[in-house]
């Protein structure tokens, strides 16, 4: 015979060698440089998992359900567990958030649906086919959110399919409104609208969205991510609380960039976890906006920790390489240099406006104004959803507009018609005034709706207003801000009085909901995380707390001037401990 194999030969040589290789995979047995490389969108996500199991680190089970079955492919169960009325299990509990459901046993043993709404704009049409969406799917009411969005609750698993469905039909989405992915995109509430505003934040905010929910490679992060469009308004955005925060700023000659607004490029912000977006350096041409925020993203799909859910954040991505070796890769992946500049080549910022949420405002277009109206701490029944409907069609622009404080704003009414369009809100029941306390009042789901929280928040913050509005004369804003849980969802750390539930001890055995208590916390140019002054203060006590608090700053002020904030910068933590230190086991009134 000669050296050289036939062609029969080699083809059944090959094919014994493919299912050798077969058999070793199957057993495990086949080394992982011979697998093949992962390839289409998912790719980028499935390289990084690789990476930290290859270190010897284990997958945790959320990132383990995402490589079993990406979510997106998995709709057809999700059908099927509406047939059959079937909850999820935890598995699959996951992988529906990456539809906007969120199933919240044993609070509810129902789904809460959260949507995306890119600047929290949405038509008077949507508002009311949201409204009709809650009463056949849900419980007849939602939810605003601090992320100028809206949440929809009680949904049964039967009506899951109908409802996001539903919402789609209406021009809207929820898709990726949960896990890890980026969340609904915040930009100024009075965008387009605002006398102040340096930019109109809508078309950057829309543009970014679109951009998510049309690139599949953009689900699936180590962990969630948030992002925020502020245009310098009246409003303020809480941009410095997300992962990237694009800040519109009015860059002056002689700096080598051309003079005019620009975003400034902040990063890393998680409050919950003690951190606000800090500023690169960097500022981004508006129309450039999602090629830089595509390139961060994609940098901490390569890098976010994969294995510790606690330590998955952008933030910790930063605290470890640097900004600048961040911000290298991120160019690298860009094909070009960032731009930077000094912090003195922006102007000073607009200021905002802590009241301007409330109540009647001129727009910039003469002779009409916006209407922010006061909600019952974000919530709305479907009746009010469609009476709000009515009136921003027949008196407004026909825009509803959310912000990040838990209510709406309606918007271009004319002077002539305000009075009567605020009579029509009053009459849903809503309210277009309130109080010191009232305007600045926070409160997540809480315990009624949400598996996590230590506390009912919305509970107790409506009985801290109802005890504290008659019996403290405040004559300045206070935010109080009541969070039910560690995720800080009403942001709780950034608030001059906040609030985070807690299981308080009242025997060796028996706990009850409470609190534990921080003040000084603030955001935008006086950002800092409020410090802890009180711990385990029952729920049934703390509206008389807080009125003693308030009634403490008022007495102690240095000058009527002097706001909540600036009394508490005035004394270390160790002071106000002292300052605050209030006897709840005395009577109420004594």
């Amino acid at each position: 015979m000669g050296s050289e194999f036939t062609i029969d030969q080699k083809r059944y040589l090959e094919g014994f060698a493919t299912g050798v290789t077969a058999a070793r995979a199957a057993r495990g047995a086949l080394p992982a440089s011979s697998e093949a490389a992962p390839s289409g969108p998912d790719a980028i996500h499935i390289a990084a998992q690789d990476r930290a199991t290859a270190s010897g680190k284990k997958l945790p089970d959320q990132e383990k359900w995402k490589r079993e079955e990406h979510p997106f492919d998995a709709y057809a169960r999700l059908k099927q567990q509406a047939k059959t009325n079937t909850p999820p299990k935890p598995a699959d509990n996951f992988r529906w958030r990456y539809y906007g459901l969120f199933y919240v046993a044993p609070a509810q043993t129902s789904y809460m649906c959260r949507l995306r709404i890119p600047n929290g704009v949405l038509t008077s049409w949507q508002m009311a086919g949201l409204a009709d969406l809650a009463d056949s799917c849900g419980g007849g009411y939602s939810h605003v959110t601090t992320r100028a969005n809206l949440q929809l609750r009680e949904i049964a698993p039967k009506n899951a399919v109908t409802l996001i469905e539903g919402i789609e039909s209406l021009g809207l989405w929820a898709r990726g409104a949960g896990a890890d992915n980026i969340r609904n995109v915040t930009g100024s509430a009075t965008a387009g609208i605002d006398p102040q505003e340096l930019i109109d934040t809508r078309p950057y905010a829309r543009e970014w969205h679109f951009h998510i929910l049309n690139e599949r490679a953009l689900y699936g992060l180590p962990r969630k991510f948030n992002v925020a469009f502020d245009g310098g308004g009246l409003i303020p955005t809480l941009e410095d609380t997300n992962d990237i925060a694009f800040q519109a700023v009015t860059i002056a000659e002689g700096h080598g960039v051309a003079p005019g607004v620009w975003f400034r490029l902040a990063l890393g912000g998680i409050t919950g976890h003690k951190d606000f977006a800090r500023d690169t350096g960097v500022i981004v041409p508006p129309d450039e906006a999602t090629e830089v925020a595509d390139a961060i993203v994609r940098v901490f799909i390569e890098h976010g920790d994969r294995t510790d859910r606690n330590r998955s954040r952008l933030k910790y991505v930063l605290d470890a390489f640097g900004f600048d070796k961040f911000l290298g890769l991120v160019e690298d992946r860009l094909g070009r240099k960032l731009l930077r500049v000094p912090t003195e080549a922006a102007q000073p910022r607009p200021a905002a406006d802590r009241a301007a949420h409330i109540g009647v405002h001129p727009q910039k277009q003469p002779g009409l104004n916006y209407i922010g109206v006061r909600l019952s701490l974000g919530r709305l029944t479907s009746a009010q959803m469609r009476g709000l409907a009515e009136i921003a069609r027949g008196f407004g622009d026909g825009d509803i507009r959310l912000t990040v404080w838990q209510n709406l704003l309606i918007s271009g009414v004319a002077d002539a018609r305000v009075a009567d369009a605020t009579a029509a809100i009053e009459a849903l029941g809503l309210a277009t005034h309130a109080s010191p306390i009232r305007a600045g009042l926070i409160a997540c789901t809480g315990a009624t709706g949400c598996r996590f929280a230590a506390a009912h928040t919305k509970e107790s913050a409506e009985a801290i207003a109802e005890y504290c509005e008659p019996r403290v004369a405040l004559d300045t804003p206070v935010n109080i801000h009541l969070t039910g849980c560690h995720h800080s969802c009403a942001q709780h750390f950034i608030s001059d009085i906040g609030l985070i539930g807690a299981k308080v001890p009242v025997s060796d055995e028996d706990t009850v909901e409470g609190y534990h208590i921080h003040v000084g916390g603030a955001f935008g140019p006086d950002a800092a995380i409020g410090a802890e002054i009180l711990r385990d203060v029952k729920s049934e006590d703390a509206p008389r707390v807080i009125e003693q608090m308030l009634r403490i700053y008022l007495a102690q002020r240095a000058s009527p001037d002097e706001s909540f904030l600036a009394f508490t910068r005035r004394h270390d933590a160790a002071a106000l401990r002292q300052i605050f230190a209030i006897d709840t086991t005395s009577e109420p009134g004594a």
